[in-house]
């Protein structure tokens, strides 16, 4: 099988579509989450700080090296916002999982047949004439 005809093979599967979709809708999204954590939570932090800019905070080093830990904590707030929205959307999917799993187990259980029906019928009936 030659290489290019492999590749189109693996790069045509539906689980990489998915995934590229999956891929860019994350990307998006991450931007998303990134404006919220710039542009609505760390200004209130900073008014809670007294009108301190969150992304001033840092640690100077020699000369102008510094270590921005303001950057670092605001990278860590959108991180845990993805973090935790991914886990919640996992959670929701694994939900609807399960009901369709207990559904099709539902339906898979074999129904009994109609000789079934008249045997516990008959049984039944005999149980009644004893008594």
């Amino acid at each position: 099988m030659s290489i290019i005809k492999e590749f189109k093979e693996f790069a045509f599967k539906g689980n990489v579509l998915d995934m590229a979709v999956g891929v860019v809708i994350g990307s998006a999204f991450g931007k998303i989450v990134t404006s919220v954590v710039n542009d609505l939570i760390m200004p209130i932090c900073s008014l809670m700080l007294n009108d301190i800019k969150f992304t001033d905070f840092k640690i100077a080093l020699k000369g102008d090296s510094a270590i921005m830990i303001g950057n670092f904590i605001q990278s860590f707030v959108d991180f845990i916002i993805i973090a935790a929205s991914i886990f919640l959307f996992i959670k929701v999917i694994n939900r609807f999982k399960k009901k369709e799993e207990i559904k099709e187990e539902i339906a898979e259980e074999p129904k009994p047949t109609t000789e079934d029906l008249l045997s516990e019928i008959r049984d039944l009936l005999k149980e009644n004439k004893e008594n």
